[in-house]
């Protein structure tokens, strides 16, 4: 087959450029008439007019006596006014307002006698009566077109006689997964296996969107079977996507099939990740215009592509408002490089520290969709642009809101499982608390604790002249003070082996002719690993694999387990996650340093009270491989 390259159109450009097209080939949403009582949430069509008054008769407003009101005229505590029985009616709430009758007295005033009662105040004509369309009136527009309809608009409507609506319809959305590879979601997938996940994320994302999606059965890698996928789809549905078959590759079927049922009108987008993104379109025989998107395998390309040019598509045909997008300035906690040939978008947690917005930047990978999951916003990286250094100021598109952003406890440095069950305990004690957690080793946690980027980091540094941890390093990079350091846990490192130790590895020094896997410079086991090669008088050089760096203990573990490593040194509570067996090396200090202009925030009071507690003890205690002394005690250092 021809072998076709990628466009590399900039976004705002390909964005009109596809929706252009679609209006101009007749793309407009379709309508239908409902229930009323079946509309909730659904747009309106046209301008809604009542039918009938509301309320369509004058009612009592209260329970109490209906009259003339020219009957209690100069009704006082002194000279009270006098009814008798024929000159008032009793009523209730609701009641119809009885003939010959212009108001209402509730029953707290009058007072009953015999044959009449007493009013020791008049009443004012129309008082306590709801009169003919004090609501409504019949011809009123109860709402206009396009409008979500809210559970008071609904009972607006059917209190004025619309029993049924017109709305925009929903559409219908197609997904169709594609790939050799795909299997469906298990717990046990094999080598080679791709766990088909993307589409049930894509629905979720249409379904938000206003969509009733629909999940087809998947299509192989076959020409054939992909056009037979995406008749059937745009036969049934108003859009359509087809996911995991746009890019350049011979593989690749997606382009030949839509272009035999469609319209391509792009492939290829200057945006990172999600670049070969399909902009098409078709009109099968019989029916209107349908919008037909490509979307690249990985899922977080997917996202992006669903977010940026699916959804004003979607919007188009749903005719729900426009979600305002909230940009903000942070500054950026790490370096970040950037192709010059692309829009690239870099998920990133965010905080407010010391009154600032700071962007602790997630997994840029496009498989990493777990970094969707903990982001707060989104990097924009603009398209001919190198890239950020630490400490400048980024702009950045808000996916939490800003309260939410200015309860999330900033911490960075180095990793420890232990920090997420912390952050798990916080948010069952309070639901509005978040903790944003970095893990770039501990010196990175120094130097942004130091630069007011996080109210505090986790570090666990030996100094080799001592023999001791952290306290050398916090006088060396905070010599006039400035952080409080907390006591957290001990805990065991060792090398982290495959079951049953297969190559017997006893210490550090038989790692020598092993496939290794490190973790990156700055990190605490960095540098103790360093230590040891030292005390070792091994050759870093020699050993296979010491330059390839993992940032969490437990990819370290993932790597050993999934048999690209024999050994990589790491914490036993990653070792014992994934089932491996461990060699213990020595124990260390794990630590927190706190800003002292955070310490007193309520948020960090609240996770040292969870240090302290029992349930962070139990979990540790399963996690296995922790020691607890004096968990959350403030530790003098200066």
């Amino acid at each position: 087959m021809a072998f076709e390259y990628l466009t590399n159109v900039p976004l705002e450009e390909a964005r009109e450029k596809y929706l252009s097209a679609l209006r101009q080939a007749g793309l407009t949403y379709k309508t239908e008439t409902i229930p009323t009582t079946a509309a909730l949430g659904r747009v309106t069509a046209n301008a809604v007019y009542a039918r009938i008054s509301s309320p369509h008769y004058n009612a009592c407003a209260m329970d109490g006596i209906a009259l003339q009101a020219k009957r209690s005229f100069g009704a006082s505590e002194t000279t009270p006014a006098h009814l008798k029985a024929d000159e008032f009616v009793w009523v209730n709430t609701g009641d119809p307002l009885p003939e010959g009758c212009d108001a209402v007295v509730m029953v707290e005033d009058v007072v009953e006698e015999d044959g009449g009662v007493t009013l020791y105040a008049a009443a004012l004509p129309w008082q306590h009566v709801r009169q003919i369309g004090e609501d409504i009136s019949a011809g009123d527009m109860i709402v206009p077109s396009f409008s979500v309809l809210s559970p008071s608009a609904l009972g607006a409507l059917l209190e004025s006689g619309v029993l049924r609506v017109e709305v925009v319809t929903r559409p219908t959305a197609g997904i169709i997964p594609t790939g050799n590879e795909l299997v469906a979601p298990t717990e046990e997938p094999k080598a080679g296996s791709i766990i088909e996940s993307n589409s049930t994320l894509f629905a979720g994302m249409l379904e938000t969107w206003g969509c009733n999606p629909r999940i087809y059965p998947g299509a192989r890698d076959d020409p054939d079977q992909i056009e037979q996928a995406l008749r059937r789809a745009l036969a049934e549905c108003d859009l359509v996507v087809l996911n995991a078959g746009s890019s350049a590759g011979r593989k690749d079927f997606s382009t030949d099939a839509i272009r035999k049922v469609g319209e391509v009108v792009l492939h290829g987008v200057a945006i990172k990740p999600g670049k070969p993104a399909i902009l098409a379109h078709a009109r099968p025989e019989g029916r209107g215009l349908i919008p037909v998107l490509g979307l690249p395998g990985y899922p977080v390309s997917g996202i992006l592509v669903m977010e940026e040019l699916f959804r004003p598509v979607v919007d188009s045909l749903t005719c729900l408002p426009s979600q305002p997008v909230d940009f903000t300035q942070a500054v950026i906690s790490r370096r970040l490089t950037s192709s010059l040939k692309y829009l690239e978008f870099v998920r990133t947690r965010l905080g407010n520290v010391n009154g600032k917005t700071v962007a602790v930047p997630l997994n840029r990978g496009a498989g990493v969709v777990t970094s969707f999951v903990k982001a707060d916003g989104i990097i924009y990286i603009p398209q001919n642009t190198e890239g950020y250094e630490a400490g400048e100021m980024v702009n950045v598109r808000l996916t939490r809101s800003r309260a939410d952003i200015d309860r999330t406890l900033v911490i960075t440095g180095s990793h420890d499982p232990l920090l997420d069950e912390v952050a798990d305990i916080l948010k069952r004690e309070d639901r509005a608390s978040s903790v944003a957690s970095s893990h770039v080793g501990s010196l990175s946690g120094i130097m942004a604790v130091r630069r007011g980027e996080a109210h505090l980091g986790g570090i666990h540094l030996l100094d080799e002249a001592s023999g001791t941890y952290n306290i050398p390093f916090l006088r060396r990079y905070f010599p006039t003070g400035g952080v409080v350091l907390v006591e957290c846990v001990q805990r065991t490192q060792g090398l982290i082996v495959p079951k049953g130790n297969p190559q017997g590895i006893r210490g550090f020094s038989d790692i020598a002719d092993k496939r290794y896997v490190n973790r990156q410079k700055g990190s605490g086991t960095r540098i103790l690993c360093d230590f040891l090669t030292r005390q070792n008088a091994m050759d870093p050089q020699a050993i296979q694999g010491y330059d390839r760096e993992e940032y969490t203990h437990t990819a370290v573990a993932a790597a050993i387990a999934a048999g690209t490593a024999d050994a990589g040194l790491g914490i036993y509570s990653a070792a014992r996650i994934f089932d491996l067996d461990f060699v213990p090396v020595c124990e260390e200090q794990y630590d927190l340093i706190i800003a002292e202009n955070a310490f007193h925030l309520d948020m960090v009071q609240r996770l040292l009270e969870v240090l302290r507690g029992v349930e962070f003890a139990r979990r540790l205690k399963a996690m296995g491989g922790y020691t607890l002394i004096h968990p959350g005690e403030i530790r003098p250092w200066n």
